[in-house]
């Protein structure tokens, strides 16, 4: 048996602050009491820190084979990385290779997180092949693999996007065991002609990549699979969220009674479609999609955190150095799609959602970890400090200034969206489940300490279940 003593830490839960202590006994939080008469094998003082709960990336891209090469992080750089930066569990996307099976795609991730993962995991699968073999899997996937929740693609027209029927059925098969879809909404038919007119223009600059992909085309497929959700009476949840066009499609659907599941992510909370038009190549580092958008989008996506239409913060992390983003450097539509974060999250949040009075203390908890356990069934597993939970515990300083960049940073990733970026707010030590992971910048797990997490069909809190 192993014990950790945390005192005089102030203690942030979703819905709480106080100040206090937290036992520790092993992987989980045995007590939490002001000035504890306890003694740990080793011992904390946090006084001045926050105590925050692990935080949960639920969109995450190890090791993803995409647009002829793969992400430059895998399971273990990159749960490393999110360690560093308080992430404590991701979830990752295991994706159907056309004309395969769905537990192929779950096996192959298994293959690529067992023994690397330093952090906790659990998986999506994508489905980009749905077939009545495909239909048949269902079942299993959820109730022997513990993977409750699935993604469609509605763009990447001919490599990973589905049609309407194929997400209509799903959605209803998903019903009968509890399943929730989470959708990539771009209307991938659209953006294919925007793509194929501004390359035979000689279009060819990273400027060009947003204005392929322009806000009515999330904005329609958001509505679009928001009805198919309506009239199959399945759980949706809508990923990478950028646009106010998008978000209003939400709140008109609030209006017949119908709860969906949002998620942004921090790049398209903070950045803006201007870093595109930078000199040469370097608008290529921020080429991803969903694009990132205008300044009145970063509005309406803080307002939607604050008005409960937006749940999750995410990174959508699927960084690609620079030699691989050069395989576009001739034509923006080959840029491999994607950037690094997942360690700069939960910072970033604080300092610029926190400290500039964007969102609470208890909101900033709620969207980088409480929202996400609840909905993908990791709650109270994960996603708070409470006995009982798993000691997945960040000790934050929120006075501690620092600078992103990427000589300093752990990711795989040759540049940072983010370089230069000042920061009020540091994640000083990371434990999970009981051990300290990270402290300092010091890392004290190995690769493969990090546990997969199967997960229970359970009803998503609020979802529209039928009309």
């Amino acid at each position: 048996m192993s014990t950790l003593l945390i005192k005089n830490g102030t203690i942030i839960t979703a819905t709480d602050i106080y100040e206090g202590d937290v036992f520790v006994v092993d992987e989980k939080i045995q007590t939490i009491g002001k000035s504890l008469d306890l003694k740990g094998d080793k011992t904390i003082d946090a006084k001045g820190c926050y105590l925050f709960p692990g935080g949960i990336d639920a969109h995450t891209h190890m090791e993803l084979p995409f647009m002829g090469t793969f992400s430059s992080d895998d399971f273990e750089t990159g749960t490393i990385a999110g360690l560093h930066g308080g992430t404590t569990t991701i979830i990752d996307f295991a994706i159907q290779t056309q004309g395969d099976t769905l537990t192929a795609a779950v096996n192959k991730w298994h293959e690529k997180a067992k023994g690397k993962a330093a952090g906790d995991y659990a998986f999506h699968v994508a489905v980009t092949d749905f077939n009545p073999k495909t239909k048949a899997e269902v079942k299993d996937i959820i109730e022997k693999h513990g993977i409750t929740s699935f993604k469609t693609f509605m763009a990447y027209k001919g490599a990973l996007m589905v049609d309407d029927r194929q997400m209509f059925e799903l959605f209803k098969e998903l019903k009968k065991y509890g399943g929730l879809l989470t959708t990539h909404a771009e209307n991938g038919d659209m953006i294919d002609d925007l793509i194929s007119e501004n390359v035979a223009k000689g279009n060819l600059a990273p400027k060009y990549h947003p204005l392929s992909r322009p806000e009515i085309c999330e904005a329609e497929a958001s509505g679009r699979v928001i009805d198919l959700a309506y009239q199959s009476g399945g759980s949706l949840y809508i990923v990478h969220m950028t646009c106010e066009g998008a978000l209003n499609r939400v709140r008109e659907a609030t209006k017949r009674n119908q709860k969906v599941n949002v998620e942004t992510c921090v790049q398209y909370l903070l950045l803006d479609e201007s870093l595109y038009s930078n000199e040469g190549f370097e608008g290529s580092k921020w080429v991803m999609s969903p694009p990132l958008r205008k300044e009145k989008d970063r509005e309406a996506l803080w307002n939607g955190i604050n008005q409960n239409l937006v749940h999750t913060v995410a990174t959508d992390h699927c960084p690609f150095c620079m030699d691989q983003k050069k395989m576009g450097e001739k034509n923006f539509s080959k840029i491999p799609n994607g950037a690094p974060g997942i360690e700069h999250r939960m910072e970033l949040m604080y300092s610029e959602g926190v400290e500039k009075g964007r969102i609470t203390l208890n909101k900033y908890v709620d969207v980088t970890s409480t929202a996400a356990a609840k909905i993908f069934g990791l709650f109270p597993k994960k996603g708070t400090i409470a006995v009982g939970s798993d000691a997945d515990i960040v000790i934050f300083d929120p006075k501690q200034t620092h600078t992103i960049s990427s000589k300093t940073h752990h990711m795989n990733c040759d540049y940072s969206a983010y370089e230069g970026w000042k920061v009020k707010g540091k994640c000083k030590t990371t434990i999970l489940r009981g051990t300290i992971a990270v402290d300092d910048g010091k890392v004290f797990v190995k690769k493969g300490f990090g546990k997969y997490l199967p997960r229970k069909p359970e009803k998503v809190p609020g979802t529209f279940s039928g009309n």
